[in-house]
């Protein structure tokens, strides 16, 4: 039986594209669009969880992360 998992992901611009990260366990990806950034970080994900040992998910998996907005002087 499969399982489900929520985590974050944090997209943004990058050049002509965007770049999807999720901070609990540092794996990245790329697309054209929102759409298919998000869509390769689930594929990124999932494909890791199939392959990668469970000691390794042990040990990236961040279960505290926290997204915040930040105000800061400037100049």
């Amino acid at each position: 039986m499969r399982q489900t998992k929520q985590l974050i992901a944090i997209i943004e611009r990058e050049g002509d594209g965007y770049v999807a990260l999720c901070p609990e366990l540092d794996i990245a990806s790329q697309g054209d669009t929102v759409e298919e950034a998000r869509n390769n970080l689930v594929e990124a994900l999932e494909l890791f969880f199939e392959t990668a040992d469970p000691s390794e998910i042990e040990q990236r998996l961040h279960t505290e992360v926290f997204v915040t907005r930040l105000e800061v002087s400037i100049g």
